[in-house]
């Protein structure tokens, strides 16, 4: 078994009271990740593969829920950034499906994956130019950490390593399909927001 440790967000003790800082961070996590995905095979690169699609699915159902209302009102030209967001999210989320049903030995799967890497970081690039910024000058502290709550508590949905006494992270992240996934997170976003 390999080394590797792919940190998560909370790992430095940052209060993770500012939206961007976290989602910043998180995007880390990603990149995390898929760098473990590449870099094992067998039954670690399954599970690294379970953990990303777990925290890529959780994160982009938070930002639907927190980041992308909040632009869509809270400054000029929020609504197109928003509508360009999910037209990258719905290309990614494309080759994530046809990933999800192939398995990680297939030769096929990586050079998916390297497109769905190159899909999500220009995804991840685009919001923290366009999104991320204008959200940090458009509200107050308060706000950002309202946000950032919302986000912590979608997060603890999808661990990047397995829990304390779960024999791997294959059955840590059996948590259920995907989608059922999505709707668990929006209902815990939208509890931890007050709505």
């Amino acid at each position: 078994m390999s080394e590797l440790h792919t940190p998560q967000a909370g790992d430095d003790m940052a209060k993770d009271d500012d939206v961007v800082s976290l989602l910043m961070r998180q995007h880390g996590d990603i990149r995390n990740l898929f760098d473990e995905v590449e870099a094992t095979e067998g039954e670690e690169r399954r599970d690294a593969f379970r953990r990303l699609v777990r925290l890529l699915a959780v994160h982009e159902t938070a930002e639907e829920e927190v980041v992308h209302p909040f632009a869509r009102k809270g400054f000029p030209g929020g609504e197109q950034v928003v509508k360009d967001r999910l037209a990258e999210e719905k290309a990614a989320k494309e080759t994530l499906s046809a990933l999800d049903d192939m398995d990680t030995d297939d030769p096929k799967f990586m050079p998916q994956l390297l497109k769905l890497r190159r899909d999500v970081q220009e995804h991840a690039r685009a919001e923290e130019r366009y999104e991320f910024t204008h959200i940090r000058r458009s509200t107050d502290v308060t706000n950002l950490a309202a946000m950032a709550k919302a986000i912590k508590a979608a997060e603890a949905m999808a661990p990047t390593r397995p829990h304390p006494g779960v024999e791997s992270g294959a059955k840590n992240m059996a948590l259920g399909p995907v989608a059922a996934l999505m709707d668990r997170t929006k209902d815990t976003v939208r509890k931890a927001m007050g709505k």
